[in-house]
Parts: structure tokens; sequence; C-alpha cells
């Protein structure tokens, strides 16, 4: 399938999932391939004027913007391409982010803001037709405008095309990779999100929690919609579950999960708000404002589109409830192997199957999830800042840790779920029909313990297949 672009407005979190998750195609419409050619010629009209400033158009970047050049040298210096700038390196970004950056490069173009030659920004769209784009180095990306990244992703287009005035600054200027980055997580944040609460809604049956914890009351009193959501969510996942339930309250970890979840229902929904906007905002600088009644002529206005102040807290928010998570996984699985507080089988053994080392794979993962969230500001060095660039752009750190917690949040739920079942086993019960499936899934992958064995490999295969389910496809909603 091809998704065609008319405007900014069709670049939603729809179209960025089938962009960048599901590899279709992407074509510019002929109405805004003509709203391009005329905002090219608009732009190309305002610089005859001498007065006319345009920051790395008519003069040069960063420690050489004091400098006016001649037409001529404003073509020449428009000729040269700005692989100077590709100084990251490392591992290369996930390619369904990599083609995220790409669709969201084309926000500044598809109504003619970054002024750029049409047929250039073809190439650009014609990129996500291609098996393969160039690679964008994982570490060292701090610049400003994330010139370092979008260098190394567009590094081909600037070798192979003759480049205008402003093309190559309209190719390397702005925030796609924030809003790429940004966008990928809230993607996957719907699945792991969904993914957690049937978890732990296995876990709440396995334990035999009271369900009062998770009453339709509840929705109400708390005055959270976040959190409604997610009891709702519980109460569907627990449908039919057992009548005969502990005596008495469950431990804390059980009675706040729909809180935490709550909380983490309300980052993703944050993280998806920060990602539609960025999609459809134009980041350019400086960028063209086409021609109206007050500027007939147009102008051009150097600005800080560039910097997404929203996605890096998103990303934070989003580590954060991961890290809260994997910590409840860690308690839930240590109270379930602990027979005074569970009521069941101590260690949940049968003959001379343990399971009780898990508690410890769980405690570290909830550990390393908690070390990879912490708040991420602005850096507080202006090392590289040369000239005007004096504040760097924190998000692909942001990312970083998102992942990090989000892997390890993947690793504590495949503890808790083979927990979970082997409570189930020991005790000779059966889980509420809709969670069968991930028993299923659970037992296949970790079969009930019945004799001394390493469950690393098997703990290991689960929590691969969790990540793989959160990166298979987004629900539409929880």
């Amino acid at each position: 399938m091809t998704i065609t672009l008319d405007t900014r407005a069709d670049i939603t979190l729809d179209t960025y999932y089938r962009a960048a998750w599901q590899s279709e195609d992407v074509h510019l419409s002929a109405g805004a391939l003509s709203q391009m050619t005329a905002c090219r010629e608009a732009f190309l009209a305002l610089l005859d004027d001498p007065d006319t400033v345009v920051y790395g158009v008519t003069s040069g970047y960063g420690h050489r913007a004091h400098l006016r050049f001649t037409p001529a040298e404003r073509r020449e210096h428009a000729r040269r391409s700005s692989l100077a700038a590709a100084t990251s390196f490392g591992d290369p970004l996930p390619w369904r982010v990599t083609r995220g950056m790409v669709l969201a490069r084309l926000t500044n173009f598809v109504e003619g803001h970054a002024a750029i030659t049409p047929a250039l920004a073809e190439a650009v769209a014609a990129m996500l037709a291609q098996k393969d784009l160039p690679p964008v180095p994982g570490l060292g990306n701090g610049c400003p405008g994330e010139i370092q990244a979008l260098a190394s992703l567009f590094a081909p287009l600037m070798q192979s095309h003759v480049l205008a005035e402003k093309d190559a600054l309209s190719l390397i200027n702005g925030s796609p990779c924030a809003v790429a980055l940004n966008a990928d997580a809230a993607l996957a944040a719907r699945a792991r999100l969904g993914l957690a609460i049937e978890v732990f809604a296995l876990s709440i049956e396995a334990f035999l929690a009271p369900l009062d914890a998770y009453d339709p009351a509840l929705d109400l009193l708390w005055e959270d919609p976040h959190e409604a959501a997610v009891l709702r969510a519980l109460r569907t996942w627990l449908d039919g579950a057992a009548d005969q339930r502990r005596p008495f309250q469950a431990p804390v970890s059980w009675r706040i999960a729909p809180r935490v979840l709550g909380q983490a229902h309300r980052a993703q929904a944050q993280a998806e708000e920060a990602a539609t906007i960025g999609l459809r905002a134009v980041s350019d600088n400086p960028v063209f404002v086409p021609p109206d009644s007050l500027n007939p002529r147009g102008q051009v206005l150097s600005n800080g589109g560039y910097h997404n102040a929203k996605a890096y807290p998103a990303l934070d928010s989003l580590a954060a409830s991961w890290a809260d998570l994997a910590l409840l996984c860690d308690r839930q699985c240590t109270k379930l192997m602990d027979g005074k507080v569970s009521l069941l089988p101590e260690n949940l053994m049968v003959g001379d199957g343990y399971i009780g080392c898990l508690g410890f794979t769980a405690a570290a993962l909830a550990e390393q999830a908690r070390r990879a969230a912490p708040r991420t500001f602005l850096p507080g060095s202006e090392g590289g800042g040369f000239a005007q660039n004096d504040v760097a752009v924190p998000t692909f750190l942001s990312w970083r840790g998102e992942a990090e917690a989000g892997r390890c949040l993947d690793g504590c739920l495949a503890v808790l779920a083979a927990v979970s079942s082997q409570a189930l086993y020991v005790t000779e019960r059966a889980a509420p029909p809709r969670l069968d499936p991930l028993v299923k899934i659970v037992r296949d992958t970790v079969p009930p313990v019945r004799e001394m064995r390493s469950l690393a490999g098997e703990i290991e295969a689960l929590q691969r297949l969790f990540t793989a389910k959160v990166f298979a496809g987004a629900p539409a909603e929880i």
C-alpha cells in the first residue's frame, strides 16, 4: 500500500505506524508538489532582496553566521553537502525508527515551509520505498537541530543531487529524530502496557487476591480516567475468576497495581499526544512562511522549532512507569513464592522443582530498569556548543533509557507470568478463560517445574516473545 501526503494533517500516528512499522511507501500528492513549487519560487524571489538575511543561505553556518554571501557565493555554498556534521557513531538505530525519521522529515516539506526543491523532497519520500536505508548511528547524537543523525541519514541524497539554496539545511535541520523516537516509544507502549495489564491479571488470579481492589465502584471513587481504564481492563481479563479467594486483603503490590498501571496509562497517553503534535508540527529553522495578505512576499523566521521539548519528558515518564511496574513484578514474585504470605505451597514446589531463584532475576531486572529511568535534563555542558549552538538535545538519551527500562519490564513480566503459571499448576487451578491463551504461551515456553532444571533459557525465550509482541503491532486502545 502507498500513503499519499497532501498536507501536514495527513501525517498522523496511524500514518507513522503504517510507514515506519508496516513499511508502506509514501507519495507526495500533486497538490503538495504544487504548493511546494509555489513556496520555493516565492522563497527564491525573497532572496533577491539584498536586505534579506537567511541563516545558512545568505550567511554561513554556526561560527560563520556573521558572513554575508553574494548571490554567486550563496549558490556555491548551497552546493556543498553537510557531511561534516555526521560525527555520531555506534550501532545503528532500529530500521523502524529510521523509517519514522524519514516520514517525519516530510512534515516540513509538504506545505512548503522548508522551501526545499520539490524534486529533492520527492527523493526523500522515495527513500521509504527502499529495502535498506542509510544507518543512523545511535551514540553521540547531541547537537541542536539533530544535524549529526540527519547528516548520516541523508548523506547519499546530498551526494547524489545537485543542491540549491537551503536544500542541505532543509534535510538536516529540525526535529524529525525526536518525533520518530517519541512516536516509536508511544506505539510500543500501547502494546507493552496491554501486556502488563494481562500479566498482572494472571498474577491476581494466581495469588487469589480479593477482587475488592478492582471493583467497579473504584472507577468513580478514584476520579481518574486512566486508572478507571486499567480497572476495566483488569476486570475483563478476570471475568470468570475463582469465587473462593483468600480471606483477607492482598499485599500492597496487588492493591496498588491499578494505580501504578494507571500512571503508565497516563504516561502512554502523554507520549502519544506529544508524538501526534510533533508529527504535524513544522520544526524547520529558518522556516519559510508562505505569502499572505500581511506578508505578500512571505517571511523567513529564525526560530527554535527544532528543539522538541515534549519528547524527552514523555520518554522519561514512560521509563519511570516501566521501572515502577518492574518493581511490582519483583514484589509479587517474592510474595507468590512465600507460603506464609500467599497461603500457597512454599516456593510453589512440586517434587524437586525449584523456582525460588527467579526472584533474584526479577530483583536484578527491576533495579536495572530503575537505573535506566532517571529524569533527563537539558545537558549542562556547552562542550561542542560552538558559536550559537550552546544547548544540546537529550532526546536520544531519553529514548535509550526508555527502551532499556521497557526491555527490563518485559523480562520481569516473563518471570511473573512463569511464577503465576506455576502457582496455578501446583494448586490444580485453571485461569479465567480470557487468560488461557497467555497461560498456554507461558507453559509452552516455561513448562511447569516438576524437577530441578535451569530456567535461564526458558525465561529468556519468554522475554523475547513478550518483546516481540510489543513490537508486532499496537492495539487501538486499552
